[in-house]
């Protein structure tokens, strides 16, 4: 497994970081010496990441975290969410867009459009209003970094996965334009396929499936925290996180 880069006085926005993936990224940007900006709507889960860091902090020394209760529909909140980190840090170094939903795993046709519009809202529609919102923030740093959760999903599309799978591949089309108009700047904008992970978006796509199976959130978590790294050159590329091992591919141009 790479090791963990030094974040050392890097402030790092998390999506979705009440639990699974997003949660243990949060937590392991602050272990290695960021000051995270925790978003997610779940209050309690905020609360427990926060406990956590200030556990390892007493510990180490290392790490801090901002909570952000906020639901990524609330489109306004994201502008102001970006307008709160230029008052209080004047930049951002590394955006980690985790957070997403599955909606159903139906037939096209029976996917009631409500299902539909939420699924898009959160994936894509709160992914770019989140980009607008903090990408004048990255510039300003001098090692931006992007990460942008994807899934095998948007390649596969397999059949009953419609709604995510077009809302992921519209993800890797936002992070793919983004990387190539800030290619000649010092930010690097990456996607990540994170796999089947054992998180509870996973049991709601697969009940039966054996979660025992699958690689723990924390495991996935590591392997994506080197696209946070300073020391990255890599842009516009979509990633594999494996336990133990990165596959990378650039998409055709």
């Amino acid at each position: 497994m790479t090791p963990a880069p030094d974040l050392s006085n890097r402030i790092a926005l998390v999506t979705g970081a009440s639990r699974g993936i997003g949660y243990h990224i949060a937590r392991q940007m602050a272990a290695a010496g960021a000051h995270v900006i925790a978003v997610a709507r779940t209050v309690g889960g905020l609360e427990e990441l926060d406990d956590e860091i200030k556990a390892e902090r007493a510990r180490t020394g290392r790490g801090e975290a901002t909570l952000v209760p906020l639901d990524l529909t609330d489109m306004q909140g994201i502008d102001r969410l970006g307008g709160a980190i230029n008052d209080r840090w004047g930049k951002l170094d590394i955006l980690v867009a985790n957070a997403g939903v599955l909606g159903v795993i139906a037939p096209i046709g029976h996917v009631e459009a409500k299902v539909f519009d939420k699924v898009m809202a959160v994936n894509v529609t709160a992914t770019w209003r989140l980009i607008r919102s903090v990408d004048p923030l990255l510039r300003l740093s001098d090692a931006g970094r992007a990460i942008l959760l994807s899934s095998g999903a948007a390649h596969s599309a397999r059949a009953f996965w419609a709604p995510y799978a077009a809302s992921k591949a519209a993800v890797e089309a936002l992070g793919r334009s983004w990387a190539d108009e800030t290619r000649n700047m010092k930010l690097r904008v990456n996607c990540v396929d994170p796999g089947r992970t054992r998180t509870a978006m996973r049991a709601q796509a697969a009940p039966g499936e054996d979660p025992a199976t699958l690689p723990h959130p924390s495991e996935i978590a590591a392997n994506i925290l080197p696209l946070a790294s300073p020391e990255l050159t890599e842009t516009g590329r979509i990633f594999q996180a494996k336990p133990q091992r990165w596959v990378s591919y650039r998409m055709p141009e």
